[in-house]
């Protein structure tokens, strides 16, 4: 897919072209995610979580089969109401793009977009990872593979709850792609802000982190650099509570003959059903803190890289 085929807003081709700080956005929260009418609410709020923290943002999506990085608001409330609309991960773009259909892009597709354009900096919730029982399916997400090859900063908060944290770690490790706690060695799992797993490194300023980012494009390193930013202890759901509910959920679907794509979503929706929507809650806090971060993260590389051309 050439630049040509991508269509960037005049905003986010002015603030590349002058180092502004610009922070890339999913549209699958808003399009798969989140109900109607949070979604749009949550999706227009985080733009303006970034623009309060002086950076530009770039939602990113397929509208009417055009891959495009900074989507207008219109766009965005368009998304956030269509009926059977693509989730569209990165095999998914040619596809989308060639029908002339409207999709929500995931994290693969939208690091891949923005890297393109030369958005450096990707805030989202949680990522994709190894599926449970994926030594015998196979099971993993998209993420894993278009993150070793594509060299952006993303903020979540971990990979998400439902999926083999351990094994998803390993393949971080194995395709190199450092990950590095915010203010943490414990590696957050999403709706909790530790899932047991301890972090090799962590920074403590978006200072730091901007100095890791740039240490990576010049050694010429290909691989995305993963900021893990825990939900605050205070606003996470309890650790036991998520257990059990995890348990359950999984129990069903097996006795429902539940797996493959479909899992992801039942389970998620178990999980907010169970709660009483807790884990919503919980999901949204996590997007908020990540926008803010990452916001403030591209602020640090933009000055790091202007400091650095001087």
């Amino acid at each position: 897919m050439s630049r040509l085929a991508i269509h960037v807003s005049d905003e986010i081709t002015r603030a590349v072209e002058t180092g502004a700080p610009v922070v890339a956005l999913e549209s699958t929260i808003f399009t798969h995610g989140l109900p109607r009418p949070r979604n749009l609410t949550v999706a227009l709020e985080a733009e303006e979580r970034i623009r309060a923290e002086g950076a530009v943002p770039a939602t990113v999506g397929v509208y009417d089969g055009v891959p495009t990085v900074g989507l207008t608001a219109e766009q965005i409330a368009a998304l956030s109401e269509a009926d059977d609309i693509d989730k569209v991960s990165l095999r998914d773009l040619p596809v989308v793009a060639g029908l002339g259909r409207h999709g929500g892009t995931t994290v693969a597709a939208t690091a891949y977009l923005a890297n393109r354009v030369g958005v450096r900096v990707f805030a989202t919730g949680g990522l994709g990872g190894v599926h449970r029982g994926a030594s015998e399916t196979f099971d993993e997400s998209a993420d894993l593979t278009t993150l070793a090859v594509t060299p952006i900063t993303i903020i979540s908060a971990g990979v998400k709850s439902i999926l083999d944290i351990g094994a998803t770690l390993e393949r971080f490790e194995t395709l190199n792609i450092p990950v590095i706690g915010y203010g943490t060695r414990r590696y957050p799992g999403f709706y909790i802000s530790d899932s047991g797993y301890e972090l090799h490194y962590s920074v403590n300023s978006p200072e730091e982190a901007a100095r890791i980012i740039s240490a990576r494009d010049e050694l010429g390193l290909r691989q995305a650099v993963l900021l893990a930013n825990p939900v605050d202890e205070s606003r996470q759901l309890p650790p036991d509570v998520l257990d059990d509910v995890l348990r359950r959920a999984w129990a069903e679907a097996d006795r429902q003959g539940i797996n493959g794509n479909a899992a992801t979503p039942f389970l998620l929706e178990f999980i907010q059903r169970d709660t009483g929507g807790r884990s919503l809650e919980v999901n949204v806090d996590v997007y908020r803190g990540n926008v803010t971060l990452g916001a403030r993260v591209a602020a640090a590389l933009s000055a790091e890289t202007a400091r650095d051309r001087t």
